[in-house]
């Protein structure tokens, strides 16, 4: 936990960067530091590992005082992504990732693996790329090397200092979307700065918004969406971002109740029979209690009439939950064409969903919205 309170920060020609900052980042959370030019998001970064000290206040990690700490330890606890990326360019990308592991002395096949492990984790092949020189990458390469490299150490805490803004748009929202990926797998405690909204609303967990060095407003991003604190908020996230839209209704409005299935006892001639009946291509097969296992298809079930239907049942097929939001089953549809199962939490089958059905209702609105803008 990294706490501020009562922060400030007075530079030697008298400017007054923050001012009486009371502040908690959420551990394990992105925690987006945003505002306009000389709001004090980056001096507020910079505090955390000591690169600018405080002069009021005190900052506390995990209870312990920051100026206790020494700042080249501290460093080293903290990883530290920049825009200019900062790669050594005269070491390899294997070299430059374990530079931290080395620091710290790691056993070499400890250090061998964590390189092999990050890299896949940012879709660049080991074989390929860690004999290579930044030189040789391109720059959402060479970024997604600062961010493997800021993770090396495995430290709890990732500083992001506005890491993509250098990149072209498409680079950019491909990290954005690796970050989130990768946030899931990883769970840091990360403190990213941007003066992008629409990057903060992506990607946070907690947004603070400042202006002046104070801290004008911190929430979700739903929530600052929602009940922007004043006009400079509503200015700041901008008009269109705060127009309502026509939303889709809730999912349960397109999920079927009335729906066939078939227990994993029956018989396949049972499946046939009921699938034929209800001109069905595929049917869920359940449980006693109808815990969802998975599905028969019709064409699979007549060429192995004499198999039972648990050989038969195809147990990767594509389900969602009973809570998923609209526009996330939206956005899975493209390659779908035939009736999707839907589940509760605990697995067990609830209704079924028409693909079609939901992509004419999401197409209409869509039409709606473009002809109200």
């Amino acid at each position: 936990m990294i706490e501020l309170k009562g922060v400030g920060k007075v530079y030697e020609d008298g400017f007054q960067a923050l001012n009486n900052i009371d502040l908690a980042f959420e551990n394990g959370k992105i925690n987006v530091l945003i505002g306009p030019s000389g709001c004090g998001k980056t001096t507020t970064m910079k505090l955390l590992n000591r690169l600018v000290d405080y002069t009021d206040g005190e900052i506390l990690l995990d209870g312990r005082n920051l100026k206790e700490i020494d700042p080249i330890e501290l460093r080293r606890q903290m990883g530290y992504v920049i825009q200019n990326i900062g790669l050594f360019p005269h070491m390899t990308i294997y070299n430059n990732v374990a530079a931290v592991p080395k620091l710290l002395k790691w056993p070499k096949e400890k250090i061998k693996k964590s390189v092999m492990e990050l890299l896949q984790l940012v879709n660049l092949d080991p074989d390929t790329y860690m004999n290579r020189f930044p030189s040789e990458l391109s720059g959402g390469q060479q970024q997604r090397i600062g961010v493997i490299r800021a993770l090396a150490a495995d430290s709890s805490i990732i500083l992001m200092d506005e890491p993509f803004s250098a990149l072209d748009p498409i680079s950019r929202e491909q990290l954005q979307d690796e970050l989130i990926s990768l946030q899931s797998e990883i769970n840091k405690t990360i403190i990213f700065v941007t003066h992008d909204m629409d990057e903060a609303l992506k990607i946070a967990d907690q947004i603070i918004l400042m202006k002046n060095g104070h801290i004008i407003q911190k929430d979700s991003p739903n929530n600052i969406i929602a009940n922007p604190a004043d006009e400079f908020v509503k200015d700041f996230i901008g008009k269109k971002r705060l127009t309502p839209k026509q939303k889709l209704p809730s999912l349960d409005n397109f999920i079927s109740k009335s729906f066939v299935s078939i227990q994993s006892d029956s018989s396949t001639a049972e499946a046939i029979k009921q699938m034929t009946a209800y001109k069905l291509t595929n049917i869920p097969v359940v449980t006693q209690d109808d815990m969802y296992l998975g599905s028969i298809n019709l064409y699979g079930a007549l060429d192995n009439q004499e198999e039972t239907i648990e050989n038969l049942v195809e147990s990767d097929t594509y389900t969602i939950e009973s809570t998923t939001e609209t526009v996330e089953v939206i956005n899975e549809l493209n390659s779908i064409n035939t009736t999707i199962p839907v589940v509760d939490g605990n697995g067990k089958l609830v209704g079924t969903l028409d693909p079609y059905q939901l992509l004419y209702e999401w197409r209409v609105t869509s039409e709606y919205e473009c002809g109200e803008q």
